[in-house]
């Protein structure tokens, strides 16, 4: 990433996530990267694979679908008008086409099999040209205190998570434990890509003193205290894997600590869609062994 085209290329990418609602015309991106628009729009599809309207459209399809499906205090008429539709029928026609369902249906009933495969383009744009050169001084070690939290577990294939982030979302608010308050942690107790689907487990946490008894499946649990490396990732979840991979990889091996007992949990510390995708921020806990 240090060819200066492709730096240019990541601007564009960059400004194209924290503009969302304003002018993201074939002249303005040309001018962030500083080509000609004779020649930016065939260097955006020669980089990317897609042309950069469709690009655009995508990234503005998917904070509408992501507020579709996670934030129901949102109309749906909004969400339309703020990804640029012109009705909420143009909206409700795109969603059917890349979803299968409308977004009323998709609010009810939710296809997440579908919803897991339907960002898969534009994950591959970002993961070829948005990746983080992390650095050794980049981790730092921290002593955690033990916390307690409100735990759903999920339990099953990844790509049905989002139907475990909703339970717990609405478990959440109506406990007020909004996130500006109260930490959001997920525990990676197993990694997708090595566990089969049906045993795979994320637990979904916030910090909290105690959990009454309810119908949602939220549990107390505590977060174990100890020794952590902390690393913390700015982007998008596509690149969390690349992250993770550093730490275990190159972090562990240079400074010669040891991976302690527990699993690996992560604090979610700034939300896609609540922010542009490229600034969401996630603080990566990993557990060492005591000195």
């Amino acid at each position: 990433m240090n060819d200066p085209a492709n730096e240019r290329f990541r601007r564009v990418l960059d400004h194209v996530d924290s503009h969302l609602d304003g002018d993201l015309s074939l002249d303005v991106l040309a001018r962030i990267a500083a080509y000609s628009p004779h020649h930016f729009h065939r260097r955006f599809s020669a980089l990317a694979g897609m042309p950069v309207h469709r690009y655009v459209q995508l990234s503005r399809f998917k904070r509408a679908a992501w507020q579709a499906a996670f934030r129901p205090s949102v109309s749906l008429t909004d969400v339309a008008l703020d990804a640029g539709y012109e009705s909420p029928e143009a909206f409700s026609r795109a969603f059917r086409q890349r979803l299968g369902q409308s977004p009323a249906a998709f609010r009810d009933a939710p296809d997440w099999r579908v919803w897991a495969t339907a960002w898969r383009e534009l994950d591959e744009v970002r993961r070829f040209h948005m990746t983080t050169r992390f650095r050794l001084d980049d981790v730092r070690i921290v002593d955690f205190p033990e916390t307690p939290v409100a735990c759903l577990s999920h339990v099953g294939p990844p790509e049905r998570i989002g139907e475990s982030i909703r339970r717990f979302i609405a478990w959440r608010r109506a406990s007020d434990l909004p996130p500006a308050r109260y930490a959001t942690w997920n525990v990676l107790h197993d990694d997708p890509e090595t566990t089969p689907p049906e045993r795979y487990r994320l637990d979904l946490c916030v910090t909290c003193e105690s959990v009454v008894p309810n119908d949602a499946g939220v549990t107390a649990a505590r977060l174990p205290g100890g020794r952590c490396a902390v690393l913390r990732h700015e982007g998008p979840d596509s690149l969390l894997g690349d992250a993770i991979r550093f730490l275990y990889g190159e972090w562990l091996t240079e400074s010669g600590e040891e991976p302690g007992d527990a699993p690996l949990f992560l604090r979610r510390v700034a939300f896609f869609p609540d922010v542009p995708e490229h600034e969401a921020v996630v603080d990566i806990y990993l557990p060492l062994r005591p000195h």
